[in-house]
């Protein structure tokens, strides 16, 4: 009826009508061979009952019909497998088909997608991604080299007031031992103290510069 209207099926629609037929046949096949193996049953059980009743006769008979049905299962059975075989061809067949047309399709896109692409804009744009790329590690850079900077003038800074700090707490225990030890040595050395001080009165007066110049640079060291 397909020609009346001038409707042509695809090979889609054509591999999809043939496994169905192909199963339909199978389904018909087990149906077929269930029967006579539930027929091979009966036949068994009732020369079983002829045998008892000494009816060797019908038991030779109903044996050979058991023969011809056991033979007609086989037949079924490779049927059977024939039609699997068939049906698992056609399976490849639409798997192949569904790999053509994919690949039909993407091939499509891919064709669009080079239509599209302009080669030369895309050296462009990526030679100036490259470009902004090196801007971007140059100014990294320089920031790392800019706070690793400042981070090390801050460790200076805080290392050179903290040897000021000892310096002068040093120097500040020093003076507050000598003023405490100055009472007691004027206490037992006051006859010595007296001649001291005549004596510096009489020395002149360079020499008690130097000796004050010498002290000063005794506490800068």
């Amino acid at each position: 009826m397909e020609w009346l209207f001038g409707k042509k099926k695809t090979l889609k629609e054509v591999l999809r009508e043939q496994q169905r037929n192909l199963n339909r046949a199978i389904r018909e096949i087990d149906r077929e061979r269930t029967g006579l193996q539930n027929q091979e049953k009966k036949i068994i059980v009732e020369m079983k009952k002829l045998a008892k009743q000494g009816q060797m006769g019908s038991v030779k008979i109903m044996a050979r019909d058991l023969v011809r049905t056991r033979a007609n299962v086989e037949k079924f059975y490779k049927m059977r497998t024939e039609l699997q075989a068939v049906s698992l061809r056609i399976q490849t067949m639409k798997s192949h088909q569904a790999m053509g047309e994919a690949m039909r399709g993407v091939t499509r896109a891919m064709m669009v997608m080079n239509r599209q692409m302009n080669l030369p804009q895309m050296q462009r744009i990526m030679m100036e991604f490259e470009k902004q790329n090196e801007i971007l590690e140059m100014k990294s850079e320089m920031q790392s080299d800019t706070m690793d900077d400042v981070f090390e003038a801050d460790g200076e800074e805080a290392e050179t007031d903290d040897i000021v700090n000892q310096i002068l707490d040093e120097i500040g225990i020093n003076l507050s031992a000598q003023l405490v030890d100055a009472p007691s040595q004027a206490a037992s050395s006051g006859p010595v103290r007296s001649k001291q001080a005549a004596q510096a009165q009489a020395a002149p007066a360079d020499s008690v510069d130097s000796d004050l110049e010498a002290r000063l640079a005794n506490l800068r060291k």
